[in-house]
């Protein structure tokens, strides 16, 4: 059974075994989703831990992808020599089918967004069966909201084909978790720690996801009431420890 994470720190270590576990069980589309607002504020580091972990298997194969050429220049300033490349995903002057190799072995994308998800899609095309992870991506609005037939078929063709190894998304009062090869969880907050509520066999969205909530919170005979009492989740506790941690 999943332990859910008491802070942000144990979250990423967690989801660091998961990115291995699912290569190991043959995934090469992966997304590492932690659904946090501060998070991306540091990406630079948290693709540091992940270039890391594969540097004793992958070596100078381990490529680490940023969404611009400013923040791979400045990557490569904060963490001066490494043992593995760290380039952009193709911008104006530079297509992203010149930033593959065939020596490159595996890919982390840096927090690809709406901006870049055709390049990101371009690259998975490209590189067979090499493994691409997607780290803290900023696809879940395309993929939920994005309307008219040029979304739809974004979706089907591309964004569908993504397998999300590791998620988690605090809410209030409870928190979605999924850590592969288990199913999508809800954790509800109580005094001490999270409890697990219910599993899904699909990730729970929108309109769904509130009638969940609504129904594992809602004390029998009260349903249809406002509940104003959920708290406010308490993962979030250790988050500013944890991202002064990182910028250390």
């Amino acid at each position: 059974m999943n332990e859910f994470p008491q802070s942000i720190a144990e979250a990423v270590e967690q989801a660091k075994k998961t990115v291995i576990d699912a290569i190991a069980d043959g995934y090469t589309r992966l997304q590492v989703e932690l659904v946090i607002p501060e998070i991306p504020l540091q990406a630079q580091s948290l693709a540091l831990e992940f270039a890391n972990l594969f540097l004793e298997s992958h070596g100078s194969g381990v490529k680490v992808m940023f969404p611009d050429t400013g923040a791979a220049m400045l990557a490569k300033r904060d963490w001066g020599e490494i043992a593995f490349q760290v380039t952009d995903m193709g911008g104006r002057f530079t297509s992203i089918e010149q930033q593959i190799a065939e020596t490159d072995e595996i890919f982390i994308m840096v927090c690809p967004s709406s901006v870049e998800v055709e390049r990101v899609e371009t690259l998975c095309n490209l590189v067979g069966d090499r493994p691409v992870i997607l780290l803290i991506p900023q696809l879940e609005d395309v993929a939920v909201v994005g309307i008219g037939l040029a979304a739809r078929r974004l979706r089907d063709r591309f964004i569908s084909t993504l397998y999300s190894c590791y998620y988690i998304r605090p809410l209030e009062g409870a928190s979605i978790l999924r850590i592969h090869p288990s199913s999508w969880q809800i954790w509800l907050e109580k005094e001490e720690g999270y409890e697990l509520a219910m599993e899904l066999s699909s990730k729970p969205m929108g309109e769904e996801l509130d009638r969940l909530l609504i129904q594992l919170t809602t004390p029998e005979g009260e349903a249809g009431k406002n509940n104003s009492t959920i708290k406010k989740p308490g993962l979030l506790g250790n988050l500013q420890k944890f991202l002064k941690a990182l910028s250390q």
